[in-house]
């Protein structure tokens, strides 16, 4: 049965502030307006309540009576969800070093140090009743036993699950149009990975939803670098077509699928756009007055970058995302590439 949206998901979803009316507001009642002396720094208290109701004790309580939420493996995705919730939600939030514990305590999250690369005591097992996994594979294999000792550790399935995937486990479907329904057929152990992370993930009795996410770009998530490194793009003849989602769009699509998703169901976390790479990379390098990418042939392009990122050079295809306007309902921010990067050399 689908859950209703609580209205400040809603607010959050759309990038406004996660807050909602008080219990006194929505019982009809006006707010108390602070006194003069609550003004000149006596602390404002409500007529006929007692003065240890503003204590720290009961603020505690308050932020203990908040719903639970847990976002596993919580980088740049994950502080953009904790800035959206961390008003209406008690956060837990994962990393793997306690330095990273200070961006999430700043975020306004609660954080807490934990390795997937080893069998983590069972601190997070009903820890909160939704759950969201950005966790990513291992470098190695085909399968991902990070996301098998995320569920062990879990114990019991929490009422919502999300898992972060990539659309890269379609593989190259020769610049064709696809959507969810369409079979998967990784070429690389690294979306093979992810591949299986989805199955665990989905199976009973999980039954997590799955976000398909392409390229993310916005703010320090552009290839300005590889532009100044002169770094090469396939030559128009041989180009591929990429698919790509903004940051802050992707954090807000987490925050609907969080309340609107259905289990085990796919959605593909991608904008309106579909660009070739090499036309994505020229957008960048205009709009950042850089030079653009050079091109060579294929052969060439083998012999000039890393194994892995010319892999990317051999997977084409065009991505709908239906299910996430008409199922999450939710309406992008910034539907094509073209509006992120305006926005992010705007912001610059």
């Amino acid at each position: 049965m689908q859950t209703k949206t609580p209205a400040f998901a809603l607010r959050a979803s759309a990038g406004r502030p996660a807050t909602a009316p008080s219990s006194k507001a929505s019982a009809g009642r006006p707010a108390t307006v602070p006194s003069s002396k609550a003004a000149a720094g006596s602390p404002a208290v409500a007529p006929g309540a007692n003065a240890s109701e503003g204590s720290p004790a009961v603020a505690r309580r308050a932020k203990a009576g908040k719903p639970r939420l847990l976002v596993v493996g919580c980088g740049g995705v994950g502080l953009g969800i904790v800035a959206r919730l961390n008003r209406r939600f008690r956060i837990f939030a994962t990393t793997t070093s306690p330095e990273g514990c200070v961006a999430l305590r700043r975020a306004g999250a609660i954080p807490i140090v934990v390795d997937l690369d080893q069998m983590p005591a069972g601190r997070l097992a009903g820890l909160a009743s939704r759950v969201i996994s950005l966790v990513p594979p291992p470098p190695d294999g085909s399968a991902d036993p990070r996301t098998a000792r995320l569920l062990r550790t879990l114990r019991q399935p929490p009422s919502h699950l999300v898992y972060i995937s990539t659309t890269g486990v379609y593989g190259d479907r020769q610049g064709q149009w696809i959507d969810e329904t369409a079979q998967p057929n990784p070429m690389t152990e690294r979306a093979r990975r992810r591949l299986d992370a989805e199955r665990r993930m989905r199976a009973a009795p999980w039954q997590a939803s799955v976000l398909r996410v392409p390229g993310i770009y916005g703010p320090g998530r552009l290839p300005t670098e590889r532009l100044k490194r002169a770094g090469p793009a396939p030559i128009a003849a041989e180009d591929v077509l990429t698919n790509h989602i903004h940051v802050d769009d992707l954090a807000r699509i987490c925050i609907a699928s969080l309340f609107r998703a259905a289990p085990r169901r796919l959605y593909n976390a991608v904008d309106d756009s579909c660009l070739y790479l090499g036309e994505y990379l020229d957008l960048v390098a205009d709009r950042f007055g850089l030079p653009r990418a050079p091109r060579l042939p294929r052969e060439a392009l083998r012999q000039a970058v890393s194994e892995m990122q010319f892999s990317f050079f051999l997977e084409s295809r065009r991505i709908g995302n239906r299910r996430i306007r008409d199922e999450l309902r939710l309406r992008l921010r910034y539907p094509t590439a073209r509006d992120g990067l305006a926005a992010a050399c705007e912001a610059q």
